[in-house]
């Protein structure tokens, strides 16, 4: 048992008033003999039992109503006896992760735990300490009609959250309390994917787990551009996770591409040369189920036309040759918009500049470097055999190179290595090797991956206009992301325009493309899609998920009423306070009926 005011527990002492004033009652009348009264004697003494008894009789009810009303002043709160709980501190996790979004039963998912919360929140105390965690790991404190006017504020998010690390933090919340009744109630669609990796913790759990059946869904699992930039042309490649057939299309901008009904497991793909051109959304589209979130997916692309390309005769046969198939497949042209030549004869940039083959032109090949202004310089020959990291590096060997040493801070990339150091590097304009592109110095040139790498050089680093239009940055809703250098703006799909500052932004929370801008121009995109798994609906039963999240004190059920019961629970004791009164307004109606009792007789 214990008290929120015990200092009241010193009022149990007047209950000596009334003991002391019954022991010392005493006769006050004078006692007088006379023979006409001798018969009123003979009845006190047949009387005076029934007359004790009942001066005892009051005596006690009037020791236990004080001793009552003091108990009550006290405020007790006594294990299993009251009404209500005790205070107590509670956090409550409401799921609203995007596949809360999924109808079940003709209503969202989102719309059974939001109500739930509720009804959990409105049957807390004054004495209460609550707590408010989303799936994102927000903590919100207050007090009940603070919290139940956030959950009216709140809407299902467009990711999938972080449903461990919002439980973590909630019993972190509620252990750091100085109550001893503690516990994390969980409203949650139960998401297998979602709590895969949850970890116990120490501290009591009630889980509410709507019942029934997820629904039979449709879904985009990825969308592809290939390559991330078309000269005109390019790939649109999808998945697509369906039971049966399903209809769907694919759409650049606002104007539909293709469409048609993909069977089950059948992969999606539309090969096209739009007249668009710049930086273009693509999505591809589903027919509506009831889980529409993942009936979209959305991708980027930069449409251009070709490059324009010389290739010197400096660069060599092989790169001669890979260009020329990229002209006869169009994803290439003959013009000077870039050159492909030894360094020592570059005039100007973009170029995909090689070393001399003549090692007495090394000294004009770093002239040629610091007049264009990048900042890199040949050195000393490695003729040692390595093996080469990087992007469609693999398994390529490289025997002759020269050493890349930086001169300068401007920016660069490093795009491939050798031995541990740079073997090709990157900056704005230009693509820099260490060595021939030819069998004699790198086995790159017979490789199957060297046609398409020159294509991804031609297109993404040297034939976009400016030379720095970047790859599309792909994230997930509220993700950190890095913008391209120079990013003053995003612009969505609409033309609606938000300003950033700094090049580390949180992607925003709405899923589509977003255009980068630098003034007006776009210089890039960033595509946000939900991530994957939260199309896989499969749930955790309840009473399974209970388990997992505390042990044996986890407590489960798909019923909300007794959910609400389950979370107030953990309060060790209920306030007696109510019960108390009304055994002392008993005691008072017991003590008024003794008075008023004419005669109260022995047993």
């Amino acid at each position: 048992m214990s008290f929120l005011a015990p200092f009241y527990l010193l009022l149990g002492a007047a209950a000596a008033v009334p003991l002391l004033l019954h022991l010392l009652r005493k006769r006050i009348a004078t006692r007088v003999d006379f023979p006409a009264a001798r018969y009123l004697a003979r009845a006190e003494r047949e009387h005076s039992r029934s007359l004790r008894l009942r001066n005892l009789l009051l005596m006690l009810l009037r020791v236990l109503l004080v001793l009552a009303l003091a108990l009550a002043a006290a405020r007790p709160f006594v294990p299993s006896l009251g009404v209500g709980h005790g205070p107590s501190a509670l956090a409550v996790v409401l799921d609203n992760s995007l596949s809360t979004t999924a109808v079940a039963g003709g209503t969202p998912v989102f719309s059974h735990l939001r109500a739930a919360a509720r009804k959990l929140l409105r049957a807390a105390t004054p004495g209460d300490r609550l707590w408010l965690v989303t799936a994102d790991g927000r903590v919100r404190g207050g007090s009940s009609d603070v919290l139940l006017a956030e959950v009216a504020r709140i809407t299902p998010s467009e990711d999938a959250g972080d449903l461990p690390l919002a439980f973590r933090r909630a019993a972190a919340a509620v252990k750091g309390s100085a109550l001893p009744s503690r516990m994390v109630a969980v409203a949650t669609d139960g998401q297998a994917t979602a709590w895969r990796f949850t970890a116990r913790a120490d501290v009591a759990a009630a889980v509410y787990v709507p019942g029934g059946a997820p629904p039979r869904n449709r879904a985009v699992l990825s969308l592809d551009a290939e390559p991330v930039r078309w000269t005109p042309r390019g790939t649109i490649t999808a998945r697509v996770d369906a039971a049966d057939s399903v209809g769907y299309r694919f759409v650049i901008g606002s104007r539909t591409i293709a469409r048609g009904t993909a069977a089950r497991g059948e992969p999606l793909q539309v090969h096209v040369a739009p007249p668009e051109r710049g930086w273009q959304a693509l999505r591809i589209e589903l027919e509506p189920d009831d889980y529409a979130a993942d009936d979209v997916r959305w991708a980027a692309v930069w449409i251009g036309a070709p490059p324009a390309v010389t290739v010197d005769a400096s660069a060599g046969t092989f790169v001669a040759a890979a260009v020329g198939s990229l002209i006869a497949d169009g994803r290439a042209a003959r013009g000077g918009d870039v050159a492909i030549v030894s360094a020592d004869a570059a005039s100007s940039l973009p170029a995909l500049l090689l070393p001399p083959t003549d090692p007495v032109r090394l000294g004009a090949a770093n002239r040629s470097l610091a007049k264009l202004g990048v900042p890199w310089r040949f050195g000393l020959a490695d003729k040692s055999l390595n093996i080469a990291r990087g992007d469609r590096m693999e398994g390529v060997e490289v025997s002759t190179r020269l050493r890349l040493t930086r001169a300068g801070t401007a920016s660069s990339d490093t795009l491939a290595t050798a031995g541990g150091e740079p073997w090709i590097v990157a900056g704005p304009g230009y693509v820099l090797t260490a060595s021939a592109l030819d069998p004699s110095a790198t086995s790159f040139p017979v490789r199957a991956s060297f046609v398409p790498w020159l294509a991804d050089v031609l297109a993404l680093r040297l034939g976009a206009p400016g030379a720095d239009v970047s790859v599309p940055v792909v994230a997930r809703p509220g993700a950190i992301v890095r913008l391209p250098a120079g990013a003053d703006a995003i612009e969505n799909a609409s033309g609606g325009i938000r300003a950033v500052t700094g090049e580390r932004i949180a992607a925003p929370a709405e899923r589509g493309v977003w255009f980068v801008r630098r003034g007006s121009r776009r210089i890039g995109a960033l595509v946000v899609n939900s991530p994957a798994n939260e199309s896989v609906l499969a749930r955790e039963s309840a009473e399974r998920l209970g388990a997992r999240l505390a042990g044996r004190t986890g407590m489960a059920t798909s019923d909300q009423a007794r959910w609400v019961r389950q979370a107030w629970s953990s309060g060790t004791s209920r306030p007696a306070l109510g019960p108390l009164l009304i055994i002392a307004l008993l005691l008072l109606a017991a003590e008024t009926a003794a008075l008023r009792s004419p005669r109260i007789t022995a047993a």
